[in-house]
């Protein structure tokens, strides 16, 4: 496959969603800047995709936790020569335990990750891509974006910001030929729950876990369909729509069902 000429960048590029959606855009020919911690795996990726694919690759080793990291970035990109044409900002992490209980400096270490890396990273890439009048916007939110979420209360707030403020991005975008999607997957089977110290929680317990690829697929399709949201996953669809009909006490009591700890539960 010979490159498109065009270019993804990826943040959180090393695992879970984010490579799964390296993975398509390298198959569709697109070329890739990969974003995460790990140089190593990053490097194993792009040499990889590279050779399977015949795309041409940048790697990025950052950490997003850091405020400087995400324009060291958009630096590193400028100085490249490189037009991003696709930016999926996939980067995020969470903290699984009652607000109360949990590490501040963590907390706010996330809400960077999640919010303040992301916003920055939006900014420099939305404005070189009006300025083109081209351009593809991918955020990772996520079911708790529009439901409260026990147990993850920093992590479903900071989605909750992320799909809000896409949206409105969404109707300040309207005539120009750039587009932001926010995607809406539910628990999803990646090391997020690891990370996060959330294997007890009932849905992983329970093995609700959706696909990372279908997740990336759902992804991919509504970024390049220009949509301005996707929930993944016909079940989580449903739970959408139901939630939707209650009122937010009791869309927070279900979501509390499905993120409280259930020890000694078994993984199916």
């Amino acid at each position: 496959m010979e490159s498109s000429g065009k270019t993804a960048l990826i943040t959180g590029a090393s695992s879970g969603i984010g490579y799964e959606l390296a993975k398509l855009f390298a198959q569709e020919g697109h070329n890739l800047v990969l974003v995460a911690r790990s140089e190593a795996e990053l490097q194993r990726i792009a040499q990889d995709l590279e050779r399977s694919c015949g795309i041409e690759t940048l790697v990025i080793a950052a950490d997003l936790f850091d405020p400087e990291a995400p324009h060291e970035v958009y630096d590193r990109v400028r100085r490249a020569g490189i037009t991003v044409n696709y930016l999926v900002n996939d980067a995020g992490q969470g903290v699984y335990c009652k607000f109360a209980d949990t590490d501040l400096e963590q907390e706010l270490r996330i809400i960077q990750l999640n919010v303040n890396a992301l916003v920055v990273l939006t900014k420099l890439f939305l404005r070189d891509m009006l300025a083109r009048n081209e351009g593809r916007i991918l955020q990772l939110a996520s079911m708790v974006s529009k439901n409260p979420a026990p147990w993850s209360a920093i992590y479903g707030g900071t989605k909750a910001f992320v799909y809000y403020f896409s949206q409105a991005l969404v109707q300040e975008l309207e005539g120009t030929e750039v587009t932001v999607t926010a995607l809406r997957p539910g628990g999803t089977d990646t090391d997020f729950f690891r990370k996060e110290h959330g294997e007890e929680a009932a849905l992983v317990q329970e093995g609700k876990l959706g696909p990372a690829d279908e997740v990336a697929r759902d992804g991919y399709e509504a970024m390049m369909e220009g949509r301005n949201a996707v929930v993944s996953g016909w079940q989580n669809k449903i739970m959408d729509k139901a939630a939707q009909l209650m009122p937010d006490t009791l869309a927070a009591k279900q979501m509390k069902k499905m993120h409280e700890p259930r020890p000694g539960g078994r993984r199916q």
